[in-house]
């Protein structure tokens, strides 16, 4: 069994009630319903989003059930976006597991991805906090807007500020939520709220660009999709934005662009190893961890803890993670 991060030790018991939270959304239900939760529960990942709404929540001494069903309901609309992001995408992997488009329809995997948001909005509205499920239906708003500009709009696009209002509705968004609706619940005053919304913010944003950088530097097997993934789709994210910005005349950035970012094989693979082994690697990274000490140091605001250490540790972990 891998051994458990400091954060996760912390939390371990209540995690454990989370995920017996999200599997009794299916019961009474179609029985492939509870067969599909099942396996998107089993296929891992670190918590990262219930983790940090459980240890805010404890460090300022909320009501323990209240957060175990926030969290469940926050891990359960991401949960329902990965499976309406992986069809859209054509994934067939995830972590090196099918996804359930690979196995389903495309309708039965809608439809499933449907019920899971309902579920996760039921939960919200079991913490009996307006303000908590108004912030969760903004989020969601928020997460699905981002997807139909994403959609609709040019993937050629190597704006910067562009590029950062994409990865807030994708990924940042509803790490804030994690935060300040732990912070809700907690019924800490507004100077404490904006500084661990400011955390789950900054912490967001770092992750989803350590995501970028290893969707580059990690090898197929370990992505369970194509090495540069998203420049195969016409998708630039933080580490083409900034090779393209220092090496415009690069003849695979030229051919790249000229054919309206929809790439060919004959040259995207030549420029994503360009990419691969170039600086701008390191300079992304250097982008990551500018956020990564953001989050840090709106999180020394907040009183002495371990729960405050734990988040500190969480934080570094983002930045220095493996897929």
């Amino acid at each position: 069994m891998e051994n458990k991060l400091y954060f996760q030790s912390l939390v371990s018991n209540e995690i454990e009630a989370v995920e017996s939270r999200m599997r009794e959304q299916a019961k009474y239900h179609h029985d492939d319903l509870q067969a599909a939760l099942d396996i998107l529960i089993d296929s891992g990942g670190k918590r990262i989003r219930p983790n940090i709404t459980l240890l805010i929540g404890k460090m300022f001494g909320g009501n323990i059930d209240s957060l175990i069903t926030l969290s469940a309901a926050i891990e359960l609309l991401h949960t329902a976006t990965l499976v309406h992001d992986d069809l859209i995408d054509g994934s067939l992997l995830r972590r090196g597991i099918p996804t359930l488009n690979s196995k389903w329809t495309p309708g039965a995997t809608v439809l499933t991805g449907d019920f899971l948001f309902a579920k996760a909005a039921n939960l919200a509205a079991e913490t009996n906090s307006i303000p908590v499920m108004k912030l969760f239906s903004n989020t969601l708003a928020t997460i699905v807007n981002g997807e139909i500009v994403q959609m609709f709009s040019s993937h050629c696009n190597s704006d910067l500020d562009q590029y950062y209002k994409r990865i807030y509705s994708k990924t940042a968004s509803l790490f804030e939520t994690s935060s300040l609706a732990a912070g809700i619940i907690s019924n800490i005053d507004e100077e404490k709220k904006e500084f661990i919304r400011l955390y789950g913010y900054e912490l967001g944003i770092a992750f989803q660009i350590i995501d970028d950088i290893l969707d580059f530097t990690s090898n197929q097997t370990q992505l369970g999709k194509p090495v540069g993934g998203d420049l195969r789709q016409g998708l630039i994210t933080l580490p083409a934005i900034l090779f393209f910005e220092e090496y415009p005349n690069d003849p695979n950035v030229k051919e790249f662009i000229s054919q309206n970012c929809l790439p060919s094989n004959s040259f995207i693979n030549p420029l994503i190893e360009n990419i691969r082994n170039s600086n701008v690697i390191q300079k992304s990274l250097d982008f990551a961890k500018l956020h990564t000490n953001n989050s840090i140091s709106a999180l020394l605001n907040l009183p002495d803890s371990q729960y405050r250490d734990a988040l500190e540790q969480m934080a570094n972990y983002v930045t220095e993670r493996k897929i």
